[in-house]
């Protein structure tokens, strides 16, 4: 590679790396809520008010929460002390754990290679080499994605993920090793998922490392017992009690297996650079990443388990690096071309498939027509009922609200979200389903429940306020109207 091409290289991945960041950082500005922003904002809330025990974040019950963990315990305790709103807090948290995902992204990198050009490459992979079909979830690193979970917990364990990778890449001394093994366990801490993707990873270097003679070996075991130890004190929740929880979650997760061409067909051009490193190298570090990724995931498809599904980035980001490294590392300069022409391509394809992220960083008004096709409406927030609805108060609402008022301080019945350490979580799900049952005593020829079924409901939970819109409610003496909010969406007393 002539000096004149490497600095021109160099200087566009970095443009367009650094650009991809100022995007994310506009989105932090306005945060859109789509999907668990509401839990975590509720988990913020509940820490605000009580560091040491905080209870349940979604209703109003004495339970452990897998939510509470080394990274929103400290963001809970900023937003008590400085008194900021949980979504100024939310946005604090998301800056930094951009700044881990991108320097842990950058560390991890330079591992791989010594070329300027892979770091900012690296970083443009794993944003923009997925597919054509967006798709948004906490753990993937998609643009699209990233838009919409920026101030999650997995943003920041991921970050995490890539400086254990680079730490533990070099780590040779005692020190670093139990260093790796306590990271190791606050990334599984603060986002399970995530963590097993870091573990696949850790072991991708362990067992690619040349020389790991018993001396290495003793030193990995030491690491690996002091993670345990951590995860066993960890006094918020019990971690190891998460291993009987992967039936109930398999079946939210079954979409992870669906379009799975139009979700990553991008990714291919790194299965390709992974080839060609399997053919100098059997023992890899990115081919036997991906190799133990994509195993899992797959075994998950086939037996069921939709869950392990979440595993998959642990085979994308393997490619995505090892497209990035070709770019940068290979020998002839006529394949250095094919490599960036075919990456290029991809990069501006994948860019455009995930256009409508834009619209969350300079509003949707900005966006001509055929991008603003690809831009989804971001939910309301119910911050509209704390006129009237205190701290702690509980509030009657279905399954889709339950998802964001706790987010105002607020409890609901039943959780908006499968909750594996709440006991009584089914008779509280049965128990909205009842109230909600159309139609109330006395009206003619309309099955449902009767006024006197809600209030023994009511006082079971200590309901103060029921949200509903449509006739779902209405006309039942016992409540009264005191507000109407975005959606239809009607505020009810209860006077019953």
């Amino acid at each position: 590679m002539t000096g004149r091409s490497a600095l021109t290289r160099t200087a566009l991945a970095r443009a367009g790396a650094a650009l991809v960041l100022l995007l994310l950082v506009l989105v932090v500005v306005r945060l859109p809520w789509i999907g668990d922003l509401g839990m975590h904002a509720a988990t913020l809330e509940r820490l605000r008010h009580d560091l040491l025990h905080p209870g349940n974040p979604l209703v109003d019950a004495d339970t452990p929460s897998p939510y509470y963990t080394p990274w929103t315990v400290p963001l809970g305790w900023v937003a008590g002390v400085t008194g900021f709103s949980v979504f100024t807090v939310l946005r604090i948290g998301a800056v930094v754990a951009l700044a881990v995902l991108v320097t842990g992204a950058w560390r991890y990198a330079r591992t791989l290679s010594a070329r300027p050009v892979v770091p900012p490459l690296a970083l443009l992979c794993l944003v923009l080499l997925w597919g054509t079909t967006e798709f948004s979830w906490s753990g993937f690193l998609g643009l699209h994605s990233l838009a919409l979970t920026v101030a999650y917990p997995s943003v920041f364990a991921l970050g995490l993920a890539f400086h254990l990778w680079a730490w533990l890449a070099r780590a040779d001394g005692w020190g670093s090793r139990l260093g790796c093994g306590l990271l190791w366990a606050v990334i599984l801490l603060v986002h399970q998922y995530s963590g097993i993707v870091a573990s696949l990873g850790a072991l991708a270097v362990v067992v690619g490392a040349r020389h790991a003679g018993r001396r290495v070996w003793a030193r990995v075991a030491g690491a690996l017992a002091l993670g345990v130890v951590v995860l066993w004190a960890w006094p918020y929740y019990d971690f190891f009690a998460l291993f009987g929880a992967g039936d109930g979650m398999d079946e939210v997760h079954r979409s992870l297996y669906r379009d799975l061409w139009a979700r990553y067909w991008l990714v291919l051009v790194g299965v390709a650079a992974l080839v060609v490193r399997w053919r100098r190298d059997r023992r890899d570090v990115l081919v036997l990443f991906f190799a133990l990724g994509l195993v899992v995931f797959v075994a998950g498809g086939v037996t069921g388990h939709w869950s392990w599904g979440r595993v998959l980035p642990a085979a994308v980001i393997p490619a995505q690096l090892a497209v990035a490294v070709e770019v940068g590392e290979s020998g002839r300069r006529a394949v250095r071309w094919v490599w960036a022409g075919a990456l290029g391509v991809a990069l501006v394809v994948g860019a455009w498939g995930q256009a409508g992220m834009l619209g969350y960083a300079v509003g949707p008004g900005a966006l001509p027509g055929v991008v603003a096709d690809k831009y989804r409406e971001p939910w309301e927030g119910y911050g509209w009922i704390t006129r009237w609805v205190g701290y702690g108060d509980v509030v009657m609402a279905r399954e889709f609200p339950s998802r964001r008022i706790p987010a105002t301080g607020a409890y609901t019945v039943a959780p908006g979200y499968t909750d594996f350490f709440l006991d009584d979580e089914g008779e509280r799900v049965g128990a909205v389903r009842r109230y909600f049952s159309v139609g109330v005593e006395g009206v003619e020829g309309v099955e449902g429940v009767s006024g006197g079924v809600r209030r023994g409901i009511e006082r079971a939970y200590d309901v103060r306020w029921v949200v509903d819109r449509g006739v779902g409610v209405r006309g039942d003496a016992g409540l009264r109207e005191v507000g109407r909010g975005p959606g239809g969406w009607v505020l009810y007393a209860v006077v019953g």
